[in-house]
């Protein structure tokens, strides 16, 4: 395989300058598409048979691919241990309440 068969670098970095909220939808499949096969297309390349602008490309491509999901992984993390502390409050709140209640003399009919 060659560097023929690979989306330039050219074309990367052209398609990552336009903002996505000034795609077409079709703009935006073409993208994903392309970007899916390069990707795939390089991990299948030996490496030994990649230019240097090639494998320049590659890592750095590889880099922010690592990076976005470390980045998703974290937000996904926050996400749940935000979920978790709003039902510990929930459920405090709700004893609480249920005290007071009691205490008040108003749980009881």
């Amino acid at each position: 395989m060659s560097d023929s068969m690979r989306q330039s670098t050219t074309d990367k970095v052209s398609s990552s300058m336009k903002p996505d909220s000034s795609k077409s939808t079709m703009e935006k499949g073409t993208d994903s598409v392309k970007s899916a096969a390069d990707s795939v297309a390089g991990k299948a390349q030996p490496d030994s048979e990649k230019s240097a602008t090639q494998s320049m490309s590659d890592s750095v491509s590889g880099g922010s691919s690592d990076a976005s999901k470390s980045a998703s992984d974290t937000a996904g993390k926050a996400q749940e241990q935000g979920g978790s502390m709003m039902n510990q409050a929930s459920e405090t709140l709700s004893n609480v309440a249920g005290q007071a209640q009691d205490a008040l003399g108003m749980g009881k009919k």
